[in-house]
């Protein structure tokens, strides 16, 4: 996890955000943005970041952890509710204009601020932190590495287990337990896997279909490791698939490479997926792709930037996203392929080894 020198870091680059904003202090309560600004990785933790305060609210289950993994924060042990707490924090030191995760928190515990912080406005944060987040530091970047390799290793050591007769939540059990055998605390999501007509279901998760001859079998998953993502898609096919579904895959595999190659600094995220988008929609299988070309991956599996229609995110060096086309025929089948990339000039990083070769087992 990050040193108090990087911590240092971020919390300087929040504060300056929040003088921007006109704001005394930050109240951070979403744990992957308290993960990145204090370095504690429990599941209960409130940051109260002021102009030249940083203190960090838990309770009596994470007390000994948070002074270990979070040194650069002063510790504060919850005794009563926490908006008691909260309110003689900010009242003792002078908050006025305090912000929030507005599209994290919930409305009762927003009206209960409301009521109870006496002496201090509430002021939407309007992502942040988030955004602080965007771009990765080399540290990162390695430990998301590590996390992709996870994933890499998990895709070859699964491919001896899929043949007919096996059912798909077997394969995803297997993939889930390679994950943390290996090191990661486990999957950074549900495990996809789907399976003959079921490949046609961009999100279908493991169910007890049982694998068949000729299925073409998606598998879509990641590792987190020391809290960060990882996430891959491969399609194989088990025995010879039907030839639409071969001319599929050789339509995501170049949309794929398009993607790749077109994923450079300065262009917006629309214009990338664009680029990957028009081959599919130049093989007749416009309406067959209805999902974003990638999202950003870090502490969280989705966040941004977005590679999609919409994204009008100019990309910068060290945003890590993932490159994921896919083509989905209902009654047939379908096909994604997906690789994580870090953002590097005119040549990004492709971080995901496993090969996409077309595989018949």
């Amino acid at each position: 996890m990050a040193n108090s020198r990087q911590i240092g870091r971020r919390v300087s680059e929040l504060r300056d955000k929040l003088s921007q904003k006109g704001l005394d202090g930050a109240l951070i309560t979403k744990r992957e943005n308290y993960i990145y600004l204090s370095g504690f990785t429990g599941t209960f933790a409130n940051l109260l970041v002021t102009k030249d305060k940083a203190i960090l609210i838990t309770d009596f289950r994470y007390v000994e952890q948070a002074r270990s993994e979070a040194s650069y924060y002063e510790i504060v042990q919850l005794y009563d509710s926490i908006s008691e707490t909260l309110n003689d924090l900010i009242t003792s030191h002078g908050i006025k204009r305090l912000g929030f995760e507005d599209d994290y928190m919930t409305w009762k515990t927003y009206d209960e601020f409301c009521n109870k912080l006496s002496s201090s406005k509430l002021v939407p944060l309007e992502g942040t932190v988030e955004l602080l987040r965007v771009i990765k530091d080399d540290d990162e970047i390695e430990v998301i590495r590590e996390a992709v390799r996870l994933a890499d290793e998990a895709f070859s050591h699964v491919m001896k287990y899929i043949r007919p007769g096996v059912k798909e939540m077997e394969i995803a059990s297997e993939i889930e337990y390679f994950l943390k055998n290996q090191g990661a605390r486990g999957p950074s999501f549900d495990t996809i896997v789907a399976s003959g007509e079921r490949s046609s279901l961009p999100h279908g998760v493991a169910s007890s279909k049982v694998i068949e001859t000729g299925d073409a079998v998606t598998l879509d998953f990641g590792a987190v490791y020391k809290e960060y993502c990882s996430d891959m898609t491969r399609t194989v096919f088990v025995g010879n698939p039907k030839e639409e579904l071969k001319k599929i895959y050789g339509v995501v595999l170049e949309a794929q490479k398009v993607g790749l190659d077109g994923a450079v600094k300065g262009l917006t995220g629309k214009e990338i997926d664009f680029k990957a988008r028009k081959v599919i929609k130049d093989a007749g299988y416009g309406d067959n792709f209805g999902h974003s070309l990638g999202h950003g991956v870090g502490l969280e599996i989705h966040e941004e930037p977005r590679f999609s229609p919409k994204s009008t995110t100019e990309m910068k060096n060290g945003m890590v996203v993932t490159v994921e086309p896919g083509i989905y025929v209902s009654g047939l089948g379908g096909v994604r392929i997906e690789d994580m990339i870090v953002i590097n000039d005119d040549k990004p990083i492709v971080l995901t080894a496993s090969t996409k070769d077309m595989i018949i087992l």
